[in-house]
């Protein structure tokens, strides 16, 4: 199922109309980002800190060379721009759960990762650690990083290269050298599918497996995982991936609160797909599978983020085709959907976007437009209201609140 075959780099757009292309964000990073220097930070502190309060966030740039800071005040729904707090190329951002610790995945400097450490006070960053996942001289865009608190691991997918690694978490928050790497096989009919490229990486509820969605291959591939370890397990017998058609791309996973239901987002069909997670045979089947497009829709699909309410009762997605948010209500026992809403998601290319903890609030990151909206959440009903309120950032691509 998996070898170590070289991986392939994408040789086309990223699928969203009038965005920026993998092929061009690559070829610039590798010659103008991967030897960013890192800022001291002092001086910009004052960028990320503003008097009328609000919570810290981070906003990672496509291709760039910065991370911007910024604050939000949950309580009117007001977002701050803050400028620039670290010179990085920033692909993707998470946080440490209990640490404030920020790690943020690079777009073109070898697949390497970063940890920052968060100046509580003020939202300076200082690097901590930096580590690569691809081979020296290489180009690893970073899809997708997550922590896995409990075996203490930073686990990251290196979407240019087609492979997921395993970074050991200090106790400081600080990475360590990969424990495990796997490498995915597999294509697909798109000439973006020319080999694997991995988008996205979770642990199950029970803990035992690790669960890689693979746009290139067209799989969700399942690993054991030992959370003594950290270790990924690549054995030849291990669980059969899952296989949602040629041509989907899958991109996002995620868990319902039930532990047994599984959320896939497919990029180039913009499918939100409902499948039953069965932890005891590591086996996934399909039980739903729903058109993110309005109806009668016939532009470029292309689905890019999936998140859920805390209570697991509503399913958000991003709809870059139509620059739209959908919403759907989760049965709570089946945790089959059900359409709720569909609105405007207030710019162009809604790329990402982040649920307040609160549950009030969504910050929605429109890329080509260079925004982050800022949407009211009604907690009864999941519908979603646009606030007006934006702050300008070059090329967003994720938003991070400093509080889990």
């Amino acid at each position: 199922m998996n070898d170590h075959s070289s991986a392939r780099v994408p040789t086309a757009s990223a699928g969203t109309p009038g965005g920026p292309s993998r092929r061009a964000v690559l070829r610039a990073a590798s010659t103008a980002a991967v030897a960013l220097p890192v800022l001291g930070l002092a001086q910009n502190a004052r960028a990320a800190t503003h008097s009328d309060g609000g919570e810290f966030l981070y906003i990672g740039t496509w291709g760039g060379t910065d991370i911007h800071g910024a604050r939000f005040d949950a309580a009117t729904g007001t977002l701050t721009a803050g400028g620039p707090v670290a010179a990085v190329n920033a692909s993707w951002t998470t946080r440490h759960p209990s640490l404030p610790v920020l790690y943020v995945g690079g777009g073109g400097d070898n697949g390497a990762v970063y940890s920052y450490l968060v100046d509580p006070a003020t939202g300076a960053l200082t690097r901590t650690s930096r580590v690569e996942t691809g081979g020296a001289g290489t180009v690893g865009v970073v899809s997708y990083v997550t922590v896995d608190e409990p075996s203490k691991t930073l686990l990251v997918a290196n979407f240019a290269q087609g492979l997921t690694a395993a970074l050991p978490i200090a106790r400081d928050g600080s990475l360590g050298p990969a424990t495990s790497v796997v490498q995915d096989t597999g294509s697909g009919p798109s000439p973006r599918q020319a080999g694997p490229h991995v988008h996205t990486v979770t642990v199950d509820p029970s803990g035992r497996y690790v669960l890689i969605g693979d746009f290139g291959a067209d799989r969700v591939f399942v690993h054991p995982f030992d959370r003594a370890t950290g270790a990924i397990s690549t054995a030849a017998d291990g669980p059969a991936p899952y296989e949602p058609g040629a041509g989907t791309g899958p991109r996002r996973l995620e868990f319902h609160p039930n532990g047994h239901t599984l959320y896939l987002l497919t990029e180039l069909t913009a499918e939100i797909r409902t499948l039953r997670w069965n932890a005891r045979t590591a086996e996934i089947t399909e039980r739903q599978a729903l058109s993110t497009d309005s109806s009668g829709f016939t532009g470029v699909k292309s689905a890019a983020e999936v998140a859920l309410s805390r209570d697991g009762r509503f399913v958000y997605v991003s709809n870059r085709g139509e620059n739209a948010l959908v919403v759907y209500r989760a049965d709570p026992g089946s945790g089959l959907l059900s359409f709720v809403q569909r609105v405007p998601c207030g710019g162009t290319t809604p790329w990402s976007f982040t649920l307040h903890r609160g549950g009030r609030w969504m910050l929605v990151v429109n890329q080509a437009s260079n925004t982050v909206n800022v949407f009211h959440v009604d907690r009864r009903t999941g519908r979603l209201t646009d606030t007006g309120g934006a702050i300008t950032v070059p090329l967003p691509d994720g938003v991070t609140f400093l509080r889990p």
